[in-house]
């Protein structure tokens, strides 16, 4: 079923947030030094969602509902990594409170590759 974007779209987001999560992570790891370590492992463990689910979008134009899938895989990068990147910077567990919705999304996003 052809999705309303083009292929090649979620492949440009993939590609996008790839680097981005690959930029993040040399931040993460050479350059962020907070107080609190505690906040370096939030930061690895947004950036490794990031990062997986930025190889996984590659894959939307092969499931029967790319835009579902690309969509909800997009989202959860932005809710759950963004809000594993602000929490971990500003050391500040409130600044979590987007990542639930985004482990959703991911959720949502591999069930919808499978049906």
């Amino acid at each position: 079923m052809a999705g309303v974007y083009s292929p090649s779209t979620w492949t440009k987001v993939a590609a996008v947030s790839g680097a981005a999560a690959v930029g993040l992570g040399a931040y993460g790891a050479h350059a962020f030094k907070p107080e609190n370590p505690v906040y370096k492992e939030v930061w690895r463990t947004g950036n490794l969602y990031h990062l997986v689910h930025s190889t996984a979008l590659l894959a939307s134009p092969l499931v029967k509902r790319p835009d579902l899938y690309g969509s909800l895989l997009t989202f959860g990068i932005v809710a759950f990594s963004g809000s594993c990147y602000l929490s971990a910077a500003f050391e500040n567990r409130a600044m979590g409170v987007g990542a639930p919705f985004g482990g959703f999304a991911f959720i949502g996003a591999w069930l919808s590759a499978a049906f």
